[in-house]
């Protein structure tokens, strides 16, 4: 790609085959229904690739993820699952893209969606806060219902009529399995507690992605965290039960190649940056694992270095808050017109991206290497 293109832009390269492979994985293994996060990344060629790999439902938290979920994909099915939603976009969900799926964690919310919505025939889950359990980011302190207002919740949606839904979301990036234990164990007793019967339990997201220093547990160990806790549960028996993984399913059908403008001494500026598609790394310090590509001039001058140091890390803008938290570790014979690419960097990279100072990385190619490994570069 970089000896056809010699980019001196930021450039996504998908692997396709990652991704549908990472889909089958999870179609697999979980025990119940698989639905994208279409947050985590919603370029209309990682979807593809989703979808042929078996996805077709999909967690969606906007009007405008639903018309792309439902317009690129006659066979999907579109679930509204940000708990505050603008109020004409509810009824144009239900009206114009049959959704039929949607969560409250407030009382108001719970009225401003029954106020909107024709259809009698909806399923309403209600959002459980959790405790922190240790994930990257805790997303619980935003979302969710206590275990009292849960409980009243779920009895106003059966005494309405609407079949009752049971949703919660232990954090993004969980390293521990037993997480899914505690936030099941809590959901028993707010389901014990409404006597309610439930439709549809969603355990969220939160399933991790490997970063350098950071390996995670196989999906087999979430896995049986997850049923073990479910089997602990009083539900009926065609109860479904939900997950919506996002990093987990994309984070490695991506990386990044960036090229070096400048070097000063162990300073390296690159191309994109914080306000591209390394926010990231900037909020919760994940560190990518890195290949040097050497251009042209480079290699005529002198054979790549073996010996490796750490450099520091400025994007293109005029901000100096646009660094990255966490060094490159490189040939220490890198130089400007080299490439770099960055890998695990299918989440919340384009998706977060801006334009500001007119910098904004949008060009996108499919290849079928493999993206830089994670691990040590000496």
């Amino acid at each position: 790609m970089v000896a056809a293109l010699t980019p001196s832009y930021p450039v996504y390269c998908l692997r396709p085959a990652l991704l549908r492979q990472q889909a089958r994985l999870f179609l697999d293994s979980f025990p119940g229904r698989v639905l994208y996060a279409v947050k985590c990344n919603p370029h209309p060629r990682i979807l593809q690739a989703l979808h042929e790999g078996g996805i077709r439902h999909f967690d969606t938290a906007s009007l405008t993820e639903i018309a792309q979920v439902r317009e690129q994909f006659r066979d999907a099915h579109a679930y509204f699952m940000h708990p505050i939603k603008i109020r004409p976009h509810i009824k144009t969900a239900e009206h114009v893209y049959d959704i039929t799926h949607f969560v409250v964690d407030h009382m108001d919310e719970l009225e401003k969606v029954m106020e909107e919505t024709d259809n009698e025939d909806l399923t309403i889950f209600v959002r459980l806060a959790t405790p922190e359990l240790g994930g990257a980011y805790d997303l619980s302190q935003k979302f969710g219902a206590t275990p009292d207002e849960a409980v009243a919740l779920l009895r106003r949606v059966a005494a309405e009529g609407y079949t009752a839904g049971l949703a919660f979301h232990v954090g993004s990036q969980m390293l521990n399995p037993w997480a899914y234990k505690k936030a099941l164990e809590m959901a028993g007793e707010v389901l014990d507690s409404s006597g309610v019967e439930i439709q549809y339990l969603d355990i969220g997201g939160g399933f991790p992605a490997p970063y350098v220093g950071q390996p995670v547990p196989e999906l087999a160990a979430f896995i049986d965290a997850i049923e073990e806790g479910r089997n602990r549960l009083k539900l009926r028996r065609d109860c479904v039960l939900m997950c919506e993984p996002g990093r987990a399913l994309v984070a490695n059908g991506c990386s990044l190649v960036v090229q070096v403008q400048l070097r000063k001494a162990e300073r390296l500026y690159i191309n994109d940056g914080i306000y591209g598609s390394l926010s990231e790394p900037a909020l919760i310090k994940i560190q990518m694992p890195v290949r040097l590509i050497r251009s042209a001039e480079s290699v005529g001058l002198e054979p790549e270095s073996d010996s490796f140091k750490d450099f520091t890390i400025y994007g293109p803008t005029c901000d100096s808050f646009d660094k990255l938290p966490t060094p490159f570790r490189l040939p220490e014979n890198v130089r400007e017109g080299d490439w770099i690419e960055i890998g695990q960097m299918g989440a919340y990279t384009n998706a977060l991206a801006t334009p500001f100072n007119g910098f904004y990385p949008n060009t996108f190619v499919e290849l079928e290497d493999s993206p830089p490994a994670i691990g040590g570069s000496d």
